[in-house]
């Protein structure tokens, strides 16, 4: 059976191993010397001045808007088609999301749809862009409009570590970025974590200290905050990942690119898009299909796990439709009736790329 698209690779380097038995025989568990090479070498990866370690990805994205001083009465930007931790900070924090419809091609917020939205808003503050599935928005686009209407600009990076697009890398492109280690991830850290990248210095300390109780280097708490720290073992797995994620992120573009070419011939199939200039990192290899339900079917007869992210648009969870008038967006509702995740992942072999793309078109006839 091909392994579905929630694969973790289990095989721990011993190195690894003895880097997380280190910590624990050290005694340091939290705030210590792993974390801070690991957000120094991560800063340095990814192109930025700052780098804070943190619990999840969600909490990345929670402590930038909230250091930023979105809050109460604040409205900001988050594209329809996204994973639900893309808006529930903005909720959390008392503010409103407003949903913004993406683009056909990559999936990723529009930028003209964008400008029409904050053009009708009342109080806007801040815009979430999503760089969905590895690949990045078009940030040049989306830094213009946020440009003319002083919007903080949060990049939602967490499923495209290391991307690029143009001169612009995934992290790196906005005031903030936001990461998420979660174990099905394309780096991890043994378990969850996530990492808030930034330029500013100001809103790097303001995150320091909100993740942290809102606690200063004096032990003085001088704003509310709670625990979102990231652990030293989790660090320590993180630093070992850091130095392969380029390794991994190849090897997602090599099984992407034969998935392409062996899927070009069947027509009722549409395979994911890479604008010229851009570094897809692939975190998912995202097919649509006109009957996906019944093609998916098919597929797990033929020992095929599949996935679709996200069935539904983030704008029509119920959590979220109990808060906010939810917009139709058209393209979104769209996408959501037709796209299926294939297995992706650095150790998917060239035979099990062809069993799927035969499976495919057999069903296609």
């Amino acid at each position: 059976m091909v392994d579905t698209v929630e694969f973790t690779d289990i095989r721990i380097a011993d190195e690894t191993i003895d880097d997380v038995v280190a910590v624990l025989e050290g005694g340091r568990f939290v705030k210590g010397p792993v974390l801070e090479r690991f957000e120094d070498e991560f800063a340095a990866e990814c192109g930025v001045e700052h780098a804070v370690g943190v619990s999840s990805g969600t909490a990345a994205l929670l402590l930038a808007l909230q250091a930023a001083g979105v809050g109460e009465g604040d409205e900001v930007f988050v594209p329809g088609h996204t994973f639900f931790a893309s808006a529930s900070p903005v909720l959390e924090l008392g503010a409103t999301p407003v949903f913004v419809d993406v683009d056909p091609l990559t999936y990723t917020m529009d930028a003209e749809a964008l400008e029409a939205a904050v053009e009708s808003a009342d109080s806007p503050a801040a815009v979430v862009p999503v760089h969905i599935y590895g690949g990045m928005a078009e940030m040049d686009g989306i830094r213009e409009v946020a440009d003319g209407h002083d919007l903080f600009v949060l990049e939602d990076a967490c499923q495209a570590h290391f991307a690029a697009r143009g001169d612009d890398t995934a992290g790196a492109a906005g005031d903030a970025g936001a990461f998420s280690f979660y174990p099905s991830k394309n780096m991890t850290v043994g378990g969850d974590g996530g990492m808030a990248t930034t330029d500013d210095p100001e809103l790097a300390r303001r995150m320091r200290m909100l993740r942290n109780h809102g606690r200063d280097d004096e032990g003085t708490h001088r704003r509310v905050g709670l625990n979102y720290r990231m652990d030293e073992t989790n660090a320590a797995v993180g630093l070992r990942q850091l130095a392969r994620i380029r390794d991994w992120n190849a090897a997602r573009s090599d099984a992407a690119q034969r998935y392409t070419e062996r899927l070009s011939d069947v027509g009722a199939v549409t395979t994911p898009f890479v604008p010229e200039a851009s570094d897809h990192v692939f975190h998912l290899y995202v097919i649509q299909a006109p009957d996906r339900d019944a093609l998916r079917t098919r597929l797990e007869r033929d020992g095929i796990g599949t996935g679709i992210h996200y069935a539904t648009p983030a704008h029509r969870h119920p959590a979220i439709e109990a808060r906010v008038d939810a917009p139709r967006l058209p393209e979104t509702e769209r996408l959501c009736d037709r796209i299926l995740s294939l297995p992706m992942h650095p150790r998917i072999t060239d035979e099990e790329i062809d069993h799927v793309c035969e499976s495919i078109a057999a069903y296609y006839g």
